[in-house]
């Protein structure tokens, strides 16, 4: 292999993490630990843990292209008729639609799945190119991926899915993007359906903006080559992929730098997020890229101004950082807004018991669920600030409507 070819390899292996929420720095442990030791290990971590592992009723549809789109739906359990006397006809309960983020899958939402699969009827699906969906077929041949080809993808699973009744929808990262770009083109859809939306480590744009936790000035060099460093490195999978797994000591450190933002999170929670991003092949990383450059759904937000809103930020998020939340809360005032201290971008693996609180209090919020005793999300803090990320002292900033915050205090877990 040539010194070129052995670089773009590292550079893959640098790239895919940053597009799915890493960017750079080994940890210290993964230095210490010999090499093989670390191999076992996480061979160890793969065949005990359980994460990933919850499955529904399968089902694909077709998107406008004819990609197909594999979803799950779980069900929660019926209610017993009454004997001798026949049930009558209830109108369709609530659905709530789960939209993952970029380089991940359904998956991702594991605990969040264990904890509500048996109170609300819910729907998780991988888009396009990721998890048990097709490649896109559009992409096969030559079209580039956009947002908006995203939100035509949940309208296809939620046709197919939930044909009639009331929807909340919950998107993470890409997710959350997706979500908006369902709202700009089918308004009618959000007015009539849509209860509640729960917007996790989203943008609605100017993610050309984000430096990755890096310097500013290096990221002017970095814009400028990546487009052409990512159309190689996705022409040459094979090569590339090699160099991937050559590297998966620094993969992995990689990710848990820039996807959690505390440093106890369970092993078997990171492996876990290194399998759902390393699933991701190169070229479906470097197809998805540019469209998060132009990404630009500040407009579409606002078809969910008469409606429950939870936007979810991590406040050490390098990859969608707090500021887009807060961005998405000036948008919308009257949406809540929790920020989550010591947590990255992947907030709902490394915060499961806050981000599934967040998502009971919204569904709680629309009706879908019945109302729980006051009490806060586990881990949440709110300030008496007037900003939406100041003030907070652990646990989490939480903005209410219109702005408003009330001191809270609960035990952050993991701090």
């Amino acid at each position: 292999m040539s010194e070129n070819w052995r670089k773009a390899g590292w550079a893959g292996a640098a790239i895919g993490v940053i597009a799915a929420g890493a960017a750079a720095g080994v940890a210290v442990e993964r230095i210490t630990v010999g090499r093989g030791i670390r191999r076992k290990a996480r061979l160890a971590l793969d065949a005990a843990g359980d994460y990933g592992s919850l499955r529904g009723a399968e089902g694909t549809c077709r998107a406008e292209d004819g990609t197909e789109l594999y979803y799950e739906i779980d069900e929660p359990p019926g209610e017993p008729g009454r004997r001798g006397r026949p049930r009558r006809k209830k109108p369709p309960a609530a659905t709530v639609v789960f939209c993952h983020g970029y380089c991940l899958g359904q998956d991702s939402w594991h605990f969040q799945r264990a904890a509500l699969r048996d109170t609300v009827r819910s729907v998780y699906w991988d888009q396009r190119s990721h998890g048990r969906s097709m490649r896109g077929l559009a992409q096969a041949d030559g079209e580039p991926v956009t947002i908006e080809q995203l939100g035509r993808d949940l309208k296809a699973v939620i046709d197919a899915t939930t044909p009639e009744g009331p929807l909340v929808l919950v998107g993470h990262s890409m997710g959350g993007m997706t979500i908006m770009a369902l709202a700009e083109q089918f308004p009618d859809l959000v007015r009539e359906r849509v209860l509640g939306v729960a917007l996790v480590g989203t943008s609605s744009g100017r993610l050309s903006e984000v430096t990755y936790g890096l310097p500013a000035v290096g990221m002017g060099a970095v814009r400028r080559l990546l487009p052409g460093v990512l159309k190689v490195l996705g022409s040459q999978v094979e090569l590339v992929e090699r160099g991937r797994r050559a590297t998966a000591d620094l993969f992995a450190g990689m990710i848990k730098q820039y996807s959690f933002g505390s440093r106890d999170v369970d092993p078997g929670v990171a492996r876990f997020a290194e399998r759902l991003i390393e699933a991701t092949p190169i070229d479906v990383v470097a197809e998805f890229y540019p469209a998060f450059q132009i990404h630009d759904k500040t407009v579409a937000l606002r078809r969910f101004s008469d409606i429950p809103v939870t936007v979810i930020a991590g406040d050490r998020d390098m990859i969608t950082p707090p500021e887009h939340s807060v961005a998405i809360k000036d948008v919308l005032p009257a949406a809540e807004l929790v920020i989550l201290e010591h947590t990255g971008h992947l907030m709902m693996l490394e915060r499961p018991e806050a981000v599934t609180a967040l998502l009971s209090g919204l569904l709680a919020r629309t009706g879908v669920v019945p109302a729980a005793p006051a009490a806060d999300a586990p881990g949440a803090v709110s300030a008496e600030a007037s900003g939406a990320t100041s003030g907070a002292t652990s646990g989490a900033t939480n903005v209410g409507a219109h702005g408003r915050s009330t001191a809270r205090s609960a035990a952050h877990p993991g701090s």
